[in-house]
């Protein structure tokens, strides 16, 4: 049986610490995982940024509310799930994560979650495990299925590569200079036409 599991921010949503930077003016948060491949020196370094500003969950809450996913990400997210499960493996947060499930019908998420103090203020984050993206393949591998995996950034080349299949989607021309061997795509067209021809 296979799963197929997706990126969520840049394939299904806007990054969505993108889009707090610009509504915040803090230009430096544009950073995400296609530019730092070491995730916990993202974070801690982005907590850091929100402490010196004196902004905590609540506002980034505020802008996450305002974000609609990417034109035609819920209709490819109804299509695929036609044809098989998908789950939603992503490195951000459930705080974060969960008003954008909403939007895209409800499916499954599997993330990590932030550490709030009770004024708002993000004080830390817990993974939900090491490398979670590629463990999460790995795990499902281990309970019998087969995976395809598509995402944009380096974080997402662990489950992609672990996988019977795997797409970049959406992807910045240095990842996908760097990895010319993986398939990459524009379109959700596309992207569905080559899942399904794995599956």
């Amino acid at each position: 049986m296979n799963v197929v599991c997706l990126d969520l921010e840049g394939v299904l949503v806007p990054e969505i610490w993108i889009a707090f930077a610009k509504a915040s003016g803090i230009s430096v948060l544009t950073r995400t995982t296609r530019d730092e491949p070491d995730y916990d020196k993202l974070m801690k370094w982005r907590i850091g940024v929100l402490k010196e500003h004196g902004l905590g969950l609540n506002e980034i809450r505020a802008i996450i509310d305002k974000i609609e996913p990417l034109e035609g990400a819920k209709e490819f997210l109804d299509e695929l799930r036609k044809l098989t499960q998908v789950i939603i493996v992503s490195d951000t947060f459930t705080q974060f994560g969960m008003p954008l499930m909403a939007k895209l019908g409800y499916p499954s998420l599997f993330c990590n979650e932030l550490i709030v103090a009770e004024n708002g203020e993000i004080t830390g984050y817990k993974m939900r495990v090491e490398k979670s993206k590629y463990t999460t393949v790995k795990c499902l591998h281990g309970m019998g299925f087969e995976t395809i995996a598509a995402g944009d950034s380096y974080n997402d080349l662990g489950m992609i590569r672990a996988s019977k299949a795997g797409f970049l989607f959406k992807s910045t021309d240095k990842i996908k200079q760097e990895n010319p061997d993986l398939p990459a795509f524009e379109e959700y067209g596309d992207l569905l036409n080559a899942i399904r021809s794995v599956l």
